[in-house]
């Protein structure tokens, strides 16, 4: 099927983005108030952008009701974030952290987040992650009809375990995170590795086959499809 994207709506854009541009990477990312509130929120318009120096870029759509987000308040208002790697055993704190709380809330106390301190910027990291990032921000421009706020941070610190970093070669064991990523509405643990090419039997062997679910749900189940799923699509609705 070809569709044309210019006689798409923004939501079935969406859809078709976050569905077929994956596994997209998270960014977990905190911040804190000019007033000293901390927030935490999963963004998965998140990536890499440069090197040196180095780079990261998060999109910031508005809330459900139009307003501006904490996140993009906060990093518009200090300049500063971290990026928090997300992997399996925070991926329910990070799940919840994805609802619109009110601005007073602290986000971390609100799901239950052990906070570190960070060395250059004022807003905490995440005590359990293995990967943090402090940002300045560098620039801020808006893309679209609907303003989407488009955020590019200088990584001024790196924090990574001891035991997943080997100093002398520089070398990060990726193997060894366990990240997750986003698929759509849901997620996906990364815990496969390969290099090609592949012998044709293993190729042969997964032809017509789908994703394994780790939550005991049929293979063709869908959150999107759930009636109790969120209109934003991140986080079920109680």
């Amino acid at each position: 099927m070809i569709l044309n994207a210019d006689e798409l709506d923004a939501a079935r854009n969406y859809k078709l983005l976050v569905a077929t541009v994956v596994p997209r990477p998270i960014g977990w990312i905190s911040t804190l108030s000019a007033d000293g509130i901390a927030n935490i929120a999963p963004i998965s318009f998140f990536t890499v952008v440069g090197r040196k120096p180095p780079m990261l870029s998060i999109t910031i759509q508005h809330r459900s009701d139009g307003t501006l987000k904490d996140t993009y308040v906060n990093i518009r208002d200090t300049g500063e974030f971290v990026f928090n790697l997300v992997t399996m055993p925070l991926a329910d704190k990070m799940h919840r952290s994805a609802f619109e709380h009110a601005s007073e809330v602290d986000e971390f106390e609100a799901v239950g987040l052990e906070k570190a301190p960070s060395v250059v910027v004022k807003p905490p990291r995440v005590a359990l992650t293995p990967v943090s990032m402090e940002c300045k921000l560098e620039r801020v421009f808006t893309v679209g009809e609907f303003e989407d706020h488009v955020i590019w941070g200088r990584v001024v610190r790196y924090h990574i375990r001891d035991d997943v970093y080997d100093h002398e070669k520089g070398h990060v064991d990726t193997a060894a995170l366990a990240p997750v990523g986003r698929l759509a509405a849901e997620y996906t643990l990364v815990e496969n590795v390969f290099t090609t090419p592949l012998d044709p039997e293993v190729l042969k062997s997964r032809e017509g086959s789908r994703m394994h679910r780790l939550d005991g749900r049929p293979t063709d189940w869908a959150a999107v499809n759930q009636k109790n799923w969120s209109p934003s699509g991140s986080v079920m609705e109680e």
